[in-house]
């Protein structure tokens, strides 16, 4: 064994890029909530970025490496130490044998992602390790438990320990997130549309990996016909009966029957998913190709990140 839990968190789970291409099958693609800082967190270990992780949330889980390894958090900062002392997110970190790992304090975010160099030996299913709560099956099928044990699939012991560290740039947080209009958007009444861009939503308290509901001034349909059931994905608001809004986050059913009055644009699909229950957000809207752009250059920042850590790394080797 090299990694194991000493101490069991609320609800962390092993989480990768998810497992694309099902939906029409009945399964969503699951994944990380956060697939920037999961990605950021593969490329500071050298990893590919969709290499499986531990998605963890605060109270996190305690771990002790039983080897050596390379780690990296990236995400959420919930007060990280190593053997006591305070390490810091978006670095590249060395771990002796027999450090222990603990969270203390939520200081911002809501999900945190530990990588190690090399990943985590877990079985897949359709490509992917990721966990789905909900259905209570793949990746391990559930949160991890006191007890639990990895192994590294890269098995070293010759790790140079006295490497210096680096780290990459940390984003700010930002209240204001992009999005396009839904398929059913016209279906809100000319007020409603206005206060949905106007006004400031508040995250209820019931938030979980499947979506997060809104708190707002309700909004109103031109009419109450129903609609059939359609396809939704990660990041699709839709309006529910009562007049307010939930987000699908990333365990979202593959279908769904609620107005999609408009669609988080997937560049910012991170910062929406860090969000605490405190947090309000506003959204505006952009064009799919203004989109498109943003999440290319988003994807570019990552592959350079990626390059530039697998090139020190080398170094080290």
């Amino acid at each position: 064994m090299s990694l194991e839990v000493i101490r069991a968190g609320v609800q962390d789970t092993i989480q990768d890029i998810g497992r694309a291409g099902f939906q029409h099958l009945g399964i969503n693609p699951g994944g990380a909530m956060d697939q920037f800082s999961l990605s950021i967190a593969n490329a500071l270990v050298g990893n590919d970025l969709g290499e499986a992780a531990i998605e963890l949330c605060f109270p996190a889980s305690q771990f002790r490496f039983n080897k050596p390894a390379r780690v990296a958090l990236a995400g959420a900062d919930f007060g990280a130490t190593i053997n006591g002392h305070p390490i810091p997110t978006h670095h590249s970190i060395l771990v002796p044998t027999g450090s222990v790992i603990t969270f203390t304090k939520p200081k911002h975010g809501s999900y945190c992602y530990l990588a190690v160099q090399g990943g985590f030996e877990v079985a897949k299913w359709l490509g992917s390790a990721s966990t789905n709560l909900k259905a209570k099956a793949w990746g391990l099928g559930r949160a991890l438990k006191k007890g639990d044990h990895f192994n590294f699939r890269n098995d070293r012991n010759d790790l140079p320990l006295k490497v210096s560290n680096w780290s990459v740039p940390v984003a700010t947080e930002r209240s204001l997130i992009r999005c396009i209009r839904g398929p059913e958007w016209d279906w809100l009444t000319d007020q409603s549309k206005i206060d949905f861009e106007q006004q400031a939503f508040g995250i209820a308290s019931e938030k979980d990996r499947m979506g997060y509901q809104l708190k707002g001034e309700k909004l109103d349909r031109k009419d109450s016909h129903e609609m059939l059931s359609s396809a939704v994905v990660f990041g699709t608001i839709q309006l529910l009966p009562n007049g307010q809004l939930i987000c699908l986050m990333a365990d979202h059913q593959t279908t769904g029957g609620y107005p999609r009055v408009a669609q988080v644009a997937s560049v910012d699909l991170p910062e929406f998913a860090q969000k605490k229950s405190t947090y309000g957000v506003t959204f505006q809207f952009i064009t799919i190709a203004e989109a498109e752009s943003l999440f290319y250059k988003q994807r570019q920042l990552l592959r350079q990140t990626q390059l530039s850590c697998h090139f020190l790394l080398r170094e080290f080797q």
